[in-house]
Formats: structure tokens, C-alpha cells, sequence
């Protein structure tokens, strides 16, 4: 049974990506997470006092820390969800996102390489790549030309740990996902602000005129991708994951205001926020071709999944949407709203 440390475990990804692991019933999972705003413990009260899983609040930063774990709990493999994700906060505050997203990771790789890990996945992002042209879509060899801090923190993570797959034969593996939504996800994103501000009847902002276009991933698609990677997925390689599902902002909204009935004038039109990527479109063939992974969930499907789980779980939402932590960094993001 691998015993696997996973950082980041209480976020939105990295909690989900635990619940597929522990359906599983063969691994021993050891969650590691500093329990800042992307991180909820609520995300996590369900599998807590499962007998294969263990809770560890702490930072990844924190190499001391790294190093009891790995001995006390024998781990084999890292899988590092721990990140600052969000491109209005890198905006805000770059400094948190690479302490984190570089600084972090590298202290997990130093760990690794020193504890002989069997696995190491790196939980990366399509927007490393930059903003795509119309008609183009990024490969796992396209350059990498990040726009935003935050996704110059998770390319400088990804350059780091090719060294380390480089320079200390250390097998690890970077997977690169596009846009995910679904269950459990922060409502400072768009999908689910844009989800709980029309179950109030609350303007949607909207950057610009809504036209920038992402490709929606649902997150348990994602999950088992990643799941895919960890079982089979070639050491030293990369991976993009995404669905075919372009879409702009605009559509979204339209899409959910449609599903809860309410009207467009819900939609507020703000000032749009610097280096705005345009579009984002990576290619997933290499990793439906080398390990079988297909989406399985259609978008209209996944979409209304998300919508009823978030008007299922008002006290979630309310939880976050009245954290201080919340409430103040809207203020400051979205002060023409």
C-alpha cells in the first residue's frame, strides 16, 4: 500500500482528489495543509476520521516539518497541490505566491530527493503556457510565457522541478490542468462567486466585456487524470489535462443566471484586471493516448452537478462567503462593484 503525503489536501482540488483516492481503499493518504483562505477544513469533515487518513496542519515551507513526516508516516510518494492560485490575489500580493508556489515546492523536492521518494507529481496549470491565439492550443513542449505572478510562480515550480528530474534523477512527473470548477471550490472564483451571487440576487462582475475564454474542466474528471498519472504516468514526463470546453465568461454567467432563473441584469460590467489572458487552450492527447483518460462528464451535466451542490450547501457557502479573509479581499478586488 503506497502511503502518500498529499499538500494542499484541504483546498478545493487537492480535497476532492483525496475523497477518489480514499475510494479507493489501498492507499494510506497523509493530507499536509497550512489551512490559509484556500484551504477548508469543512472540504475535509467527511473522510477525517478515516482510518487511512491523518491531518496535518502546517506549511510546506516548513522543512522540518517535511522531513517528520516522511520518517514518521514512511512516505513513498508527494503529490503537491499546495499553491496560491488565485491571479487577482498574485496581483494584489506576488510575494505570498512565490513563497509558496516556488519556495514551497522546492523544499518538498529537496525532501524528496534526500528520502529517495518514488513519486513526486507537481499539480500545475495550463496558464504557464500564456494566452493562446485564435487557433492555437498549447502542447507539453510549447514554451512557457506566464503573464500573470501567479503563473510565473507555477512556471518557475515547473523549471524547478525539471532540474531536479535533471540534476537528481528524481522521479516526478508535472501535470497541467485547465480550468476546473465543481464541488467545494473557493467562491472567490468565477464559476462559483458567479453561482452564489445570483442565488442573492447580487451583480455578477464581469472583467471587461466577459470575452476572455477558458476551457472548463469538471474537477472530478480532473481527479481522475491526475489518479491516472499517479498509477501509470512515465517519470520525467508532463501531462495537460483538459476537457473541449471552451468557453467565454460571458457564456458562463449566461449559462448559470439561465439554470437559477434570474435575469441578465444581473451581469455588472467592471474594469478589466492587467495582463488579462485572452484565451487559454492546451492539447490532452499525449495523456488520453499513453493512459487511456477521457472526460466523462459532459459540461452541461458538470455544470448543473456544481450549481445544485453550491444551493445544497448554504451553510458552506456562507461560512466562506462571511470570512474576513473573504470579505476584504472582494473589497479590494472588486471596489466598483
Amino acid at each position: 500500500m503506497n502511503n502518500i503525503l498529499i499538500t494542499g489536501g484541504a483546498g478545493f482540488i487537492g480535497s476532492n482528489f483525496t475523497r477518489l483516492l480514499l475510494s479507493q481503499e489501498k492507499y494510506k493518504i497523509v493530507n499536509l495543509d497550512a489551512l490559509t483562505y484556500g484551504g477548508n477544513i469543512d472540504n475535509i469533515q467527511d473522510f477525517l476520521v478515516n482510518p487511512l487518513y491523518k491531518f496535518i496542519q502546517g506549511n510546506i515551507c516548513d522543512k522540518t516539518l517535511i522531513t517528520q513526516i516522511i520518517e514518521d508516516y514512511k512516505i513513498d510518494t508527494i503529490i503537491n497541490f499546495a499553491a496560491e492560485t488565485h491571479v487577482d490575489r498574485s496581483i494584489l500580493n506576488p510575494a505570498n505566491f512565490i513563497q509558496t508556489n516556488i519556495v514551497g515546492t522546492e523544499i518538498l523536492l529537496e525532501a524528496s530527493v534526500e528520502h529517495h521518494i518514488s513519486r513526486f507529481i507537481q499539480i500545475s496549470t495550463d496558464e504557464v503556457y500564456g494566452s493562446a491565439n485564435p487557433n492555437e492550443t498549447f502542447n507539453e513542449d510549447s514554451s512557457l510565457h506566464p503573464n500573470s505572478p501567479y503563473a510565473a510562480s507555477k512556471a518557475s515550480a515547473d523549471l524547478i522541478v525539471r532540474s531536479f528530474i535533471k540534476t537528481y534523477r528524481l522521479p516526478a512527473i508535472i501535470v497541467r490542468s485547465t480550468n476546473n470548477f465543481g464541488e467545494f471550490q473557493h467562491i472567490e472564483k468565477f464559476i462559483p462567486l458567479a453561482i452564489t451571487k445570483a442565488m442573492n440576487n447580487q451583480e455578477i462582475p464581469i472583467y471587461g466585456i466577459g470575452e476572455n475564454t477558458r476551457d472548463w474542466l469538471y474537477v472530478q474528471d480532473n481527479c481522475r487524470a491526475i489518479l491516472s498519472v499517479l498509477e501509470n504516468g512515465r517519470a520525467g514526463e508532463i501531462y495537460n489535462i483538459s476537457a473541449n470546453n471552451e468557453k467565454s465568461n460571458i457564456e458562463i454567467a449566461e449559462i448559470i443566471l439561465k439554470n437559477l432563473g434570474k435575469d441578465k441584469n444581473l451581469l455588472k460590467f467592471i474594469e478589466d484586471r492587467p495582463a488579462h489572458d485572452l484565451r487559454y487552450s492546451i492539447d490532452s492527447s499525449k495523456i488520453r493516448n499513453e493512459l487511456g483518460w477521457e472526460p466523462t462528464f459532459a459540461f452541461n451535466q458538470a455544470i448543473n452537478q456544481t450549481i445544485q451542490w453550491y444551493r445544497n450547501n448554504q451553510i458552506w457557502v456562507n461560512k466562506v462567503m462571511e470570512s474576513e479573509n473573504f470579505k476584504e479581499y472582494y473589497k479590494i478586488q472588486y471596489r466598483s462593484v
